[in-house]
């Protein structure tokens, strides 16, 4: 039995469907379905109450879309669209879903979008499950690494962004970087420390991080961008 359980939420406004997704999960033995959703306004609900790596989400659903849901959610999970519709496929892979399911979806189509997640999150694990505690408000608060935003230094404070919290803490900036991986995180400005995973864009000076924006130092531009682009830029 793998130690590797992916926690997903189900979002569709066809009971059939969710009731035919729910019993393919629990067919896998990789995934732990935490809520079945009639649609994103309830997702966006559940999302804010606990913990959730992947989303099988319908694209036409009443209220709002899954793809608009998607674009507007502050870094969410991992998503595989689940639709009837095949007109939208460019546009999910464009927000970098894992997998794009066709209604009807087969056993063996839903086993194999589940094994490339699966395969997704093993190879994440490791750094994963690394964390620290910090010290906030008379409380040790437990933070996971893969859950960090950025760090910005508040004089002496230092302010830990995650997308659902921001922990006030009484230390600099420096001991911040010094306990996390070097490789994941990287100081694109003297007062900021930012995790590359959760980098969405690059503007000129300015690193997207969701809904936030932060300033890339003229001096370290250069060096920064080497290593957050590496080699994952598409040649012309």
């Amino acid at each position: 039995m793998s130690n590797l359980t992916i926690r997903c939420v189900i979002t569709d406004d066809e009971p059939l469907a969710s009731k035919g997704l729910l019993g393919y999960a629990a067919k896998t033995g990789l995934l732990q379905v935490v809520a079945v959703c009639e649609d994103a306004v309830q997702l966006n609900t559940i999302l804010k109450q606990q913990p959730v790596d992947l989303l099988f989400l319908d694209i036409e659903m009443p209220y709002i879309t899954g793809i608009d849901f998607l674009k507007s959610y502050p870094s969410p999970p991992k998503v595989i669209f689940t639709t009837a519709y095949e007109r939208y496929a460019m546009q999910g892979f464009e927000l970098d879903v894992l997998d794009y399911l066709l209604k009807p979806i087969s056993f063996e189509r839903f086993l194999k979008a589940t094994n490339k997640a699966y395969d997704y999150f093993a190879a994440q694990q490791t750094p994963d499950q690394a964390y620290f505690f910090i010290r906030s408000d008379k409380k040790l608060e437990k933070v996971l690494y893969r859950d960090i935003l950025f760090a910005a230094a508040l004089e002496n404070y230092v302010a830990i962004y995650t997308a659902d919290r921001k922990i006030i803490t009484h230390t600099t900036l420096k001991s911040v970087q010094e306990a996390l991986p070097a490789q994941q995180f990287i100081q694109p400005h003297k007062s900021y420390l930012v995790n590359i995973q959760h980098i969405s864009a690059i503007e000129g000076n300015i690193l997207h991080m969701g809904t936030h924006q932060l300033p890339i130092s003229k001096y370290q531009k250069e060096a920064l961008l080497e290593k957050i682009v590496n080699n994952r830029l598409l040649k012309k």
